[in-house]
Parts: C-alpha cells; structure tokens; sequence
C-alpha cells in the first residue's frame, strides 16, 4: 500500500481518538509526501558553464548564457506541465508596510532579460529569484535544479550567499571547466561545503574546447581526493548534448559524458532523497501508533484482569510517575535549549570578531608597511576574499553548533527515539550584501607643478633665511649659497610634506577598513543571530509538540484504567470487544509500515 494511503488510514484513528495533536503531525507527513522536491544547486566560479550545463539538462535554453552575460538571481527549473517562468519580487504589504514575496509570470523567452546581468545588472529590479517549470522526465522525480549567480565566484561575497542557501539543498554539483585545475577559492569553498551539505558531486564543463581535459580531470580527481576520497566526477560537453539532442544521437550523447551524470543525479541524488522521505514517514506512522496504541491497551489490560487489583494500581502509579517524569524532563530540555542558544550565539559573536580582529591586525600590517593609495584597489580585493571566507567559516561553524545543539536536545527524549527536527532553511541573503561598498582613497599621485610648488614653498624660507645673512659679507640676496640652501631645504619640505600625506592616508586607510569591518560584524552578526533565533523555535516546537504527544497519551492511560476500573461486567464485555477492534485497527496499520534500513550510504 502506498504510504499517502497509510497516512490517510492514520489520520482516520487519530480522529476515531479525538487525538488532534496526532492528526496534524500526519496532515504534515502528508504535505511532505504531496509536495517532494529534491533541490540540487549548481556552484561554481563565474563563466565555468553553469547555465549551460542546466540547459544541457533539461534540454531547453532555460537559463542565460552568452560571453557577456552572467545569472544574476537564482534561478530553480522544476516539473510542470505546460511550460511556464515566474519571478519572485519583493513588494510592499499595505498593512505593516513590510515587504512580502510576489510571483509574476513571465514569458519563458524573456526569462533571460529578468535574470541576467545584462538584462538586469546589479538586479537593479530587485529580484528575489526565478522559478521556471518544464515538462522533463528528468525533473519528473521531483528534481528541482537551482542555477546559483556567478558573478564575484567563490571568493567573494557570493560564496558567502551560495553557502547560506546549502542548508535547503540535497546536493551540490561544483561546476568548473577544463581550461585549469581547480584553484585555491574552489577547493577552499568546496571543504566548506561538505560540513553544510555532504552528498557532493563535481563536474568538469567544456571538454569539448579543451584536448587536454583529461589532464585537467585527473589533476581535479587528485584535488578531491586529497579533500574527500569518493567525490564523483563528471567530465562532460554541454554543446555536445545539445548537438546530440538536436541530431538525436545516441552515440554523441554518450561521448558527452551527460548519461553519468543524469544516473548519478537518478540513483544516488532521487533515490537517497526518497530514501529519507520514506523513512522520515514511517517513523511518523509507528509514533502515532504507539500512541495510540497507549490507552487502548492499558484499558484492554485493566478490563482482561480486574482482580489483578493491585497490579492495576501499581501501573496507574507508575503511570502517573511516567507522566510527572516527563514533565521534568520536559523543563531540562527546554533549559538546555535555552542555555545552548545563549551559548552559541556568544561564542558566535566571539568567533566573528576573532576572525576579524586578526584580518584588522593584518590590514594594518599591510597598511604601514607600504603607500595604500596606488595599492588600493588591490588592497580592497584582498579584504573582500578575507572577510568572505572569515563570515562563511563563520557561518559554517554556527550551522554545525545548531545540529550539534539540536542533538543535545534529543538526548533528553532518547528513550522515545524521537526525530530529530529539520532546521529552518536559510533565505538569499548573506549579511555582507548589507554592507557598504569600501570608499576610494586618495592614490596619493602628485603631478610636476603639484611637486614644484611644494618644493618652492619650502625653498623660499632657505633663500630668504640664507640670502640675508649672506648680505652681512656684501653679496646680494640671490646668490650661490642662498640658492643652494633653498634647494636643500626645499628637497627636505616634500619630503615631510610627502611622509605626511603617506601617514594621512594610512590613517583614512585604517579608519576606512576599521569601519568597514565593525560594519560587517554588525550585519553578519545580525543574519547569524536571526538564524539561530529561527533554529531555537524551530527545535522547541518541535520537541514541545513531541512532550505534549506523549504528555498526553500517559493521561490518557490512566484515565483509561481508572474508567476500566468501574465499569460492570456487561459493560466490560462490550467495551472489550471494541478495544480489540480498535487495536486490530492500529496494529494493522503499523504493520502495513515498510521497514527502512536505518540509514543509506550518502555519496560525498
């Protein structure tokens, strides 16, 4: 049997039990079950054939691609049938005046003016992202593809952006072509991204273009090796798949490498992500049969063996301990939840300014070792890589406390072997995009006339100063000794006047960079606290819906007992006969539940 049906056969007990709490757990089971959707997002440097390698996959030209032209919102391409593309802008709500998220329809051929940079650069029109739909047998299975944006690649603020929206993925596949080895952003961002999302694979585009790309793959296979052994990759030709959907090819369909990577995506990708559904179901059903299974069969027991008085009351007792066990056990969840919160976001403050007070202290080592105007440019480059990878390492590390957290929380409900709940997944934003851009400073470049007044400014003391005592012995004014004097002192007055503007700059220069980044530890800050703030209420309901689930199945035992307790004999006789039928019931829709295997080897 289906288990859309099982759901459906337990929502009807819970209502038969007047269970409510139970019948909205399932009505969630079966929204999941109605809605999958396996998200895999595709990363990598800008220009290394992202949109073409989606396009390739689904074949149709769903996402921008030109030498010119880069994604510059996230775009999903999903199933649905027709054909249809819609973006998402932020508009204003006319009750609160905060923003809220509208989808317009746009014509799938005009997609490309929406989210590209050409057509749209700097997403001057504010879009949150595309979502495009297709009838493909490929995203048949619930496969949602997201071309992620380019522009700035893995070592600037879009990594920390691409990192963010991982939590939400199934998987990753790190795009990167075959005109070089992977480079130290790639591999950097790659390491971070297997602690936010292990199952990972990589794809190696344009082998078309490049005779030695099976050089540049094996030189990849080692990079991952030495990161991760087992990471799959995927060489493939991107206009040879399209050539050969064109011609329908099989042979140069196969020779573009597409037929791989399509079965990695079918068998490891969909079938891991049923996998898990599946077992996220089934743990679902057997909870709410044990609970409702509780009070039927301690009211059966009571009802089967009323001389068994004692023993009956010794089980109310226990039962009632259960419960007051359960409440304090409910209050040291809740302060372990509550003291874990606090902890991580001090410590995640803590980390943050770490990692930026030791990328200040460097900045202010560069900047008093050298002139910072005509290095500016550069300067500020090498401070966006820095404060990129200090917030994603940041990032990282808050994700991983939050699971680790939510782990110490279960611990307090592991004799109920309770799930663990699914942290709340990250939106688009990364908290540098917040932050202003770095202002210019003066580049310090003085031009001829700028450096003859300087120096005649300063000379004209040492000709005065010394012409006049030269007057004392006969000469005039002008003379050798006077001239000679004005240079030497003229020489040494741009000289000070050229070491003070160097200080006046390294001082903007410093002032600029520490205010920069008191400014991204204010924004980063406030986007990882707002995260937690979202994980602590996400894991506190959770688990209070879990107490109160069984909070309420104890006191429904006994109450149950005690009803059993004082019933007549003819009474009893009927009221166990409805019991059994009642159990029958539940037991029959347990053992319909298909048995998972306890976990399903991931491919990192």
């Amino acid at each position: 049997m289906r288990l859309a049906d099982l759901v459906t056969q337990g929502i009807a007990l819970a209502d038969e039990a007047g269970r409510s709490d139970l019948r909205k757990r399932l009505e969630q089971t079966r929204e999941r079950l109605g809605e999958p959707s396996i998200r895999v997002i595709v990363v990598g440097e800008f220009k290394q054939g992202k949109s073409r390698l989606i396009n390739a996959l689904v074949g149709l030209p769903v996402c921008p691609v030109d030498d010119d032209i880069a994604t510059s919102v996230p775009t999903l391409v999903s199933y649905g049938d027709p054909a249809g593309a819609v973006v998402v802008v932020p508009v204003e709500d006319g009750t609160d005046g905060e923003p809220v998220l509208e989808r317009r329809p746009v014509e799938l051929e005009r997609l490309a003016d929406e989210v590209s940079e050409r057509g749209n650069p700097g997403n001057q029109r504010g879009i949150v992202a595309a979502e495009v739909t297709l009838p493909r047998k490929i995203l048949s299975g619930g496969l949602t593809i997201v071309d992620s944006p380019g522009v700035g690649g893995l070592d600037s603020a879009h990594s920390l952006t691409t990192l963010s929206a991982l939590p939400s993925a199934d998987a990753m596949l790190l795009v990167s072509d075959a005109s070089q080895e992977y480079t130290e952003p790639e591999i950097q961002f790659l390491k971070q991204a297997l602690r936010v999302c292990p199952t990972v694979a990589a794809v190696l585009t344009k082998t078309d273009l490049y005779p030695a790309w099976r050089q540049i793959a094996e030189l990849d296979r080692g990079h991952l090796d030495r990161v991760l052994p087992g990471i799959p990759l995927f060489p493939v030709s991107s206009e040879l798949r399209t050539q050969a959907a064109r011609l329908n090819d099989k042979e140069l369909n196969e020779e573009s490498g597409f037929p791989a990577l399509v079965s990695y995506l079918r068998t490891q990708v969909l079938a891991q992500a049923e996998a898990v559904q599946r077992r996220a179901v089934a743990h679902d059903l057997v909870s709410v049969t044990e609970h409702l299974g509780l009070a039927l069969q301690a009211e059966l027991s009571a009802l089967l063996n009323p001389e068994r008085t004692p023993q009956v009351v010794a089980e109310l007792e226990a039962a009632k301990e259960r419960t007051d066990e359960l409440r304090r056990r409910t209050s040291r969840w809740q302060l372990t939840l509550n003291d874990g919160i606090s902890d991580l976001i001090a410590d995640m403050e803590h980390d943050l300014r770490d990692r930026v007070r030791n990328i200040q202290r460097d900045v202010d080592e560069a900047i008093d070792s050298g002139d910072p105007g005509p290095v500016w440019d550069q300067l500020m480059e090498w401070l966006e890589q820095r404060v990129t990878a200090a917030a994603s390492d940041t990032f990282v590390w808050t994700d991983e406390r939050a699971r680790w957290l939510s782990e110490q929380v279960a611990e307090h409900f592991s004799e109920a072997e309770v799930a663990l709940p699914a942290l709340p997944r990250s939106g688009p934003e990364s908290g540098l995009e917040a932050v202003p851009a770095l202002p210019e400073l003066d580049p310090g470049h003085l031009g001829p006339m700028q450096k003859l007044l300087i120096g005649a400014k300063g000379s004209y003391g040492g000709v005065l100063m010394v012409g006049l005592v030269t007057t004392l012995v006969g000469m005039s004014l002008i003379n050798p000794f006077s001239l000679a004097a004005g240079v030497l002192i003229g020489r040494k007055a741009y000289r000070d006047d050229k070491d003070a503007r160097l200080r006046k700059r390294q001082s903007e220069a410093k002032s600029l960079i520490h205010k920069q980044l008191d400014e991204v530890i204010f924004q980063v800050g406030k986007q990882l606290r707002d995260r937690l703030r979202l994980v602590q209420r996400s894991i506190r309901d959770h688990f209070t819906a879990i107490a109160d689930e069984h909070h309420r199945s104890l006191t429904a035992s006994v109450l149950a007992s005690q009803k059993a307790a004082s019933l007549y004999a003819a009474e009893r006789e009927k009221r166990v006969r409805e019991l059994r039928a009642e159990l029958k019931k539940v037991e029959g829709l347990r053992s319909q539940v298909p048995v998972e295997p306890p976990a399903l080897a991931r491919t990192a």
